[in-house]
């Protein structure tokens, strides 16, 4: 897939802005907070239905406007296709494929991006949610309709706790809440699904992440990913981690067993304390939990090669063709070494984007196509 124009009204610091994109490298060089990141941010919300920056779209829609616009022309081979999606500050949002009113929910079966950037970091460092997060935009990028099935899982979630609160404040005991056991019937039939989906994501990453973080590290640190799961009895959210394996009953007889013997607990907290919103990815290297062992290089090489092994993974199962690649301001971290390294293992892709406030940080073979980035202006090569 090969984004060929982007356009942009009302985005972040973007009143309009119009920018030609190339097959191959593309880099957008700039100072900091000229408006290179919005850039690719746009292209990836497309693919990821969200900001790898904010967890809401206000802040994507410019001071004093109620809308942004995107706009890509994307092609697969032969064939193009004309995505629009406008951001609103309230409300839903809108998306059209080729002109025709669609769901937003459809747009990632059109893009498909793998973006990295230096929040990344928080993925390996960060609290349960981020990997969770992660391993959820992935999700839907592999499966588009995963999309809903997440959204009324998180629908039915917030309808349930609701529920818990309003008991918690009345004093009612659980016994004397039936309608409990309607929402446990959604929230496990749902949840199961996303259990499932996280873990046939986690055995199919195995292989690409380990690739990819001794293409990036130089040595093979044994990187290995596992779910602990809320069903299996602990909290990974309080650091009472149960792996996978912990039994042999189906996953919705565990899910519906933990929900049994937590309901006082839920009760005493007004909270929903099993499901997929509770679980954690567990990244190791080394045998040991990247998260207060690694080093900050490791912590880097596996953060990268989560991103470069969902690439991988997209490449090997698409029909789009390659997913764009985003590098977002990314080479001022690395070493000479992973330099060199990430722009081999980057430099196979049909396009991939980098962003740079340094020109000379960004390998020479990916500065095939410079786009200077000013203030929310852009300037192309043969601009005056």
């Amino acid at each position: 897939m090969i984004v060929e124009q982007l356009g942009l009204k009302d985005f972040r610091n973007y009143a309009v802005a119009d920018v030609s994109l190339s097959a191959g490298a593309n880099v957008f060089i700039g100072r900091n907070g000229q408006g290179k990141t919005n850039l690719v941010e746009a292209v990836a919300y497309l693919a990821m239905l969200g900001s790898h920056r904010v967890s809401h779209d206000a802040p994507m829609v410019r001071d004093g406007t109620d809308a942004a616009i995107v706009r890509a022309r994307l092609a697969h081979g032969e064939r193009t296709v004309l995505l629009e999606l406008q951001l609103n500050r309230q409300g839903a949002n809108k998306a059209r494929v080729n002109g025709v009113n669609v769901r937003t929910s459809e747009l990632p079966r059109y893009a498909q991006v793998v973006l990295f950037a230096p929040e990344d970091l928080q993925i390996v460092r960060g609290d349960p949610s981020a990997r969770r997060r992660f391993a959820d935009q992935l999700i839907v990028q592999r499966t588009p309709r995963m999309a809903a099935v997440l959204g009324d899982y998180d629908r039915v979630l917030r309808q349930r706790s609701a529920l818990l609160k309003s008991a918690r404040a009345r004093g009612v005991r659980g016994d004397a809440l039936s309608t409990l056991d309607v929402w446990d019937d959604k929230l496990v039939t749902l949840g199961t699904e996303v259990i499932e989906a996280r873990i046939a994501l986690a055995s199919a990453l195995s292989q690409p992440v380990a690739h990819a973080y001794e293409a990036i590290a130089g040595d093979d640190h044994r990187p290995r990913l596992t779910w602990a799961l809320s069903v299996g009895g602990g909290d990974p959210e309080e650091d009472d981690a149960i792996e996978t394996a912990g039994s042999a009953l189906p996953l919705a007889e565990q899910f519906r067993a933990s929900l049994a013997a937590r309901r006082s607990a839920e009760l005493e907290r007004g909270l929903t304390l099993v499901g997929p919103h509770r679980d954690d990815l567990v990244l190791e290297v080394r045998g040991l939990p990247v998260k207060g062992y690694a080093s900050h290089g490791e912590s880097w090489s596996i953060a990268l090669a989560l991103r470069l092994a969902s690439a991988e993974l997209l490449r090997a199962e698409s029909r789009l063709g390659d997913p764009v690649l985003i590098l977002d301001d990314v080479f001022a971290e690395l070493d000479t070494g992973r330099r060199a390294r990430l722009a081999e293992f980057a430099a196979g892709y049909e396009q991939v984007i980098v962003t740079s406030a340094v020109e000379e940080d960004v390998p020479p073979e990916l500065r095939a196509h410079v786009v200077r980035v000013e203030a929310g202006q852009i300037r192309e090569p043969g601009d005056e």
